[in-house]
C-alpha cells in the first residue's frame, strides 16, 4: 500500500486560491489582496503544480473553479474560516475581552482579602470569566501544582519548590474574647496566662495555626485548645457567645471589634505579623487573563 505523501504548501497560496475563487477574477482578487494581478496568478499556478491540478478555467465573466478546485475549496473555507476564529479568539484573549481565570484560596482569605480585588478586576475587566475555588492553603497549593488554577492565595509562611510566592498582603494574628470575659479588658498576659485560658483555635494541619504554634514554642509555651475548628468564621462566632478566646486574624475580625462585639487580648510579646501570599508556578506562562490580574494585584 503506498503511502500518502504530505504537501509541504504555504497557507498563503491556499488563502490566494481562497480569495480569487470568491472574486471569481484575478483582478478583483488582486485588489482585495492588495497585490499585483501576476502575483495573484503566479501563487495559483505554484499551488496548481505543487496539487497537480488544475484549480481553475477561464470564461468569459472571468475565472471558475474547475471539479478539483470545488473539491479543494470547500476544505479551505473551513480551514480559513477555523483559523480567522482562532486569530479573533486571541485577539479577544490579548485585549482582555474574553477568556478566564481560575482562583484557588480559603474562604476566610476569600471573604476578607479577595473580594474587593475581584470586583475591583470585574469592574476593570467585565469581558473575563472568574471561577474561584475555595480550599485550604495546602490543598490550593496542590491545586495549582496539578495546574487546575492560574494563582493561589496562601496564608504564609509556606514554601514549595518549583512555586514562586509573592506577599499581596500583611495580617496579624491574635487573640479576641467577647464580653463575658470582660476582666481581661485592658490586661496585658504573657503566653503562660494565654496557655491556661479556654481557647478556640483552628485545626492543627491549617497553616496559621502551625505558624502560632511555632512561635509559642520558642516561647516556651505549648497550646492545648479546648475546641479546634477549620473556619476563622466560626471561631468568630463562638467567641462571640463565650465560648473562649480565639485565636484568630486581626484583619478578618475588625467588625465584630469595632461594634464591641469581640476585644483583642493585649499580649506582652505580640505574633510577629506575616502575608498573604500569591502563589503562581515557576517558569510556567500564564493567560493573559492571569497575568493582567496579578499585575492589578502587584500595581
Amino acid at each position: 500500500m503506498t503511502g500518502v505523501v504530505k504537501m509541504d504548501i504555504s497557507l498563503d497560496l491556499y488563502r490566494v486560491f481562497r480569495i480569487t475563487a470568491k472574486a471569481g477574477s484575478i483582478s478583483k482578487a488582486a485588489r482585495e489582496l492588495y497585490i499585483s494581478q501576476p502575483a495573484v496568478s503566479q501563487a495559483i499556478k505554484q499551488l496548481e503544480e505543487r496539487l497537480g491540478a488544475q484549480l481553475f478555467t477561464r470564461n468569459s465573466r472571468g475565472i471558475a473553479l474547475t471539479h478539483e478546485g470545488e473539491a479543494l475549496y470547500g476544505y479551505v473555507e473551513q480551514a480559513c474560516s477555523l483559523i480567522e476564529s482562532a486569530e479573533e479568539r486571541m485577539n479577544q484573549l490579548k485585549n482582555l475581552s474574553g477568556g478566564e481565570i481560575h482562583i484557588g484560596a480559603s474562604d476566610t482569605i476569600c471573604k476578607h482579602f479577595l473580594l474587593p480585588i475581584l470586583e475591583k478586576y470585574h469592574h476593570r475587566y467585565p469581558d473575563i470569566n472568574i471561577r474561584v475555588t475555595n480550599r485550604t492553603s495546602y490543598e490550593s497549593l496542590e491545586l495549582l501544582r496539578a495546574g487546575q488554577v492560574d494563582v493561589a492565595f496562601l496564608n504564609m509562611p509556606i514554601t514549595a519548590e518549583g512555586v514562586v510566592v509573592r506577599p499581596c498582603g500583611i495580617v496579624n494574628d491574635c487573640f479576641v474574647f467577647s464580653k463575658h470575659y470582660r476582666n481581661y479588658i485592658g490586661q496585658e498576659f504573657t503566653w503562660e496566662e494565654v496557655a491556661a485560658m479556654p481557647l478556640l483555635m483552628l485545626e492543627p494541619m491549617s497553616n496559621t495555626r502551625k505558624y502560632v504554634d511555632e512561635f509559642c514554642s520558642k516561647q516556651g509555651v505549648v497550646l492545648e485548645p479546648q475546641i479546634e475548628l477549620g473556619s476563622f468564621d466560626v471561631l468568630l462566632d463562638f467567641a462571640k457567645i463565650g465560648l473562649g478566646v480565639a485565636g484568630v486574624i486581626r484583619e478578618f475580625a475588625q467588625k465584630e471589634l469595632k461594634n464591641g462585639e469581640l476585644f483583642e487580648l493585649k499580649l506582652k510579646t505580640p505574633i510577629p505579623p506575616r502575608h498573604i501570599g500569591l502563589a503562581t508556578m515557576r517558569g510556567m506562562n500564564v493567560s493573559f487573563a492571569a497575568q493582567s490580574f496579578i499585575d492589578m494585584l502587584l500595581e
